[in-house]
């Protein structure tokens, strides 16, 4: 029960953060989603510590994501011309050249999980600056898709919890059963049509489609953070976030469901 509040408690903060920071625009949210990208990515670099393996340089990788991340933002929020994202390919490449004064074992690995790290991780939370950018007539997409998130995850959740029997993924997540998916992927579509009914800019079928792409895609998001997790021997990718663990583990699902929500808003524009 304990836990059970405190998570309630953190969720609570958790998600305010995020909708005042998109409710209140650009600026905003350009600021939070970085600050999300930094935390995520010190914490990705951070599994790899004690690896045996991989040896990536901490500092080193993110201090160059964050750099790559920078340019990024700031073209896509128009600061700097957009000529300017033609910098990140050669600060790669760069960061590819100080493999060779480590002196480490594979560094194909270590390079490759930087390289990882960035469509993982960095990638993910540009797209949600960027939602605000092509909003139109003050639709709030980015709001609708993390509704639609958080409801596939609470009713996935739920439904397992109460009438769970058949398991859905027993080699990654034991806890994931059938019943709970179909649970979380109803809920969606429900939600997703009472954010239609208060959003004109969109149709109705632009939200139960996206309803439809978000809630596999967050379950995939959470079976493949837990794939991650299950071959590093770890339960938890960070702390920071009491009863959650840290940022990755919260935004599994998000992690990989932004892409494809940002895809379908680019194709309805």
């Amino acid at each position: 029960m304990n836990n059970i509040l405190l998570r309630s408690i953190t969720g609570f903060f958790f998600i305010s953060i995020i909708i005042g920071a998109l409710w209140f625009g650009e600026l905003t949210t350009s600021i939070i989603m970085t600050l999300f990208a930094v935390l995520g990515l010190n914490e990705f670099y951070s599994l790899f510590k004690k690896n045996k393996i991989v040896k990536i340089s901490n500092p080193l990788s993110i201090i160059t994501s964050i750099s790559i991340y920078i340019i990024a933002l700031l073209v896509i929020t128009k600061q700097i011309p957009s000529t300017s994202i033609a910098l990140i390919i050669p600060i790669i490449f760069i960061y590819f050249i100080t493999e060779l004064y480590r002196k480490k074992d594979n560094p194909i690995l270590n390079l490759s999980l930087f390289v990882f790290s960035l469509f993982y991780v960095a990638i993910p939370f540009l797209l949600v600056t960027h939602l605000q950018l092509i909003e139109i007539k003050n639709s709030h997409l980015a709001i609708g898709m993390f509704f639609l998130i958080w409801t596939n995850d609470t009713f996935a959740y739920l439904s397992g919890r109460f009438f769970g029997k058949t398991k859905l993924f027993e080699r990654i997540s034991p806890k994931k059963t059938w019943e709970g998916t179909v649970g979380g992927v109803v809920f969606t579509i429900i939600v997703a049509y009472i954010i239609s009914l208060s959003n004109n800019s969109y149709p109705i079928s632009f939200w139960l489609i996206s309803a439809l792409i978000i809630a596999p895609c967050s379950i995939y998001g959470d079976l493949l953070e837990s794939l991650f997790k299950r071959s590093l021997n770890i339960k938890d990718s960070g702390n920071i976030l009491p009863g959650h663990g840290g940022i990755l583990d919260r935004f599994d699902a998000a992690i990989f469901a932004i892409p494809f929500f940002y895809a379908l808003v680019v194709f309805y524009s």
